[in-house]
């Protein structure tokens, strides 16, 4: 069972404040005309600002906490305006250390958008 869960959507203009901010400016995920001609369709998510919120969520368990290490798959497409889930659950705690599994789907039919673990150092 999911320690904590929040849902959340991203409109557009999140996914091209994220580019801004990262200099990742991939047309796939800010020119709607380039996107609508590949096997997306639409314009999809950078991966990692579905990571940010996920980071959000184990800075709120564990202010300060430090990244050790993540691994990450992003399995399925995220389109914006789409309603997600993001899910931590803690695999292991040891002395100082805690190892999460990481999760976002989408609501709509419960797709994997971002399947991975992450440890962390807590203050």
């Amino acid at each position: 069972m999911a320690l904590i869960t929040f849902d959340h959507s991203f409109a557009q203009a999140d996914f091209d404040l994220f580019a801004a901010i990262s200099g990742d400016n991939n047309p796939i995920h800010v020119d709607p005309v380039f996107s609508a001609r590949t096997r997306f369709g639409r314009t999809v998510s950078h991966g990692m600002l579905l990571y940010t919120v996920i980071w959000g969520l184990v800075q709120k368990q564990h202010p300060g906490a430090r990244q050790l290490s993540q691994s990450l798959m992003f399995p399925n497409p995220t389109y914006a305006e789409e309603p997600l889930r993001f899910a931590l659950t803690e695999l292991s705690a040891g002395p100082g250390r805690r190892k999460f599994k990481t999760q976002v789907s989408r609501i709509s039919d419960g797709a994997v958008v971002l399947d991975g673990e992450t440890e962390v150092a807590l203050p």
